[in-house]
């Protein structure tokens, strides 16, 4: 797969995620983890939406612009990681709003992944 596929998927799960997140947000199935983008959605849908696709579209940009470093390649990489796995978290909240009963330690498991993936960071 080349870089610029790997850039545009990048900005495609972003895109994905803010999609899913005002969805689940406004049913009331969950909440927005990061408190930026929290204070945003409360703001409204448009405000949170603008703001997650220009850090996206900005980040996939840079990853792509400087994919010539293996730290961006790397870093892309990993950013695309941390977004595959937060549509794992998605597909169990939308598996819970639809009143399906996943095994809880599945649930458990991939919703803390992503916070204990950026615990190794800290």
């Amino acid at each position: 797969m080349s870089i610029i596929t790997k850039s545009l998927l990048l900005f495609v799960l972003n895109w994905l995620d803010a999609q899913l997140t005002i969805v689940w947000v406004r049913g009331g199935w969950a909440t927005e983890g990061n408190g930026l983008m929290a204070r945003l959605l409360d703001a409204g849908n448009v405000p949170f939406l603008f703001t997650k696709l220009l850090v996206g579209a900005l980040v996939a940009y840079t990853f792509f612009r400087f994919s010539h470093l293996t730290l961006a390649r790397r870093g892309l990489h990993f950013a695309l990681g941390l977004y595959l796995t937060l549509m794992l978290v998605h597909a169990a909240t939308g598996a819970s709003a639809l009143g399906w009963q996943p095994p809880a330690l599945v649930v458990a498991f991939v919703s803390t992944l992503p916070d204990n993936l950026l615990a190794l960071f800290s």
